[in-house]
Parts: structure tokens; C-alpha cells; sequence
């Protein structure tokens, strides 16, 4: 997984991926294809 200052680029690159936020930190998971995976914070 990965940590990014932003995720509007992250998210837009797969039409499964979704944001999620998780105990005050902001996932982008994908359950087609998890390489998607991206957190920030």
C-alpha cells in the first residue's frame, strides 16, 4: 500500500476504486483489483 499527499489522482484511475475513511485516515481500496490500494495521513 501506498502513502500519497493526494488521492484525486488515485482514485480516478480504476471505475471500482472508492474512498473510504477509516479512523481519520483516508483509504482508496478496490476489491476487483487490490493494487489499487492507496492511504493518506
Amino acid at each position: 500500500m501506498k502513502v500519497r499527499a493526494s488521492l484525486r489522482s488515485a482514485k480516478m484511475r480504476d471505475k471500482n476504486c472508492q474512498v473510504v475513511k477509516r479512523k481519520g485516515t483516508l483509504y482508496v481500496i478496490n476489491k476487483r483489483n487490490p493494487r489499487f490500494k492507496v492511504r493518506q495521513g
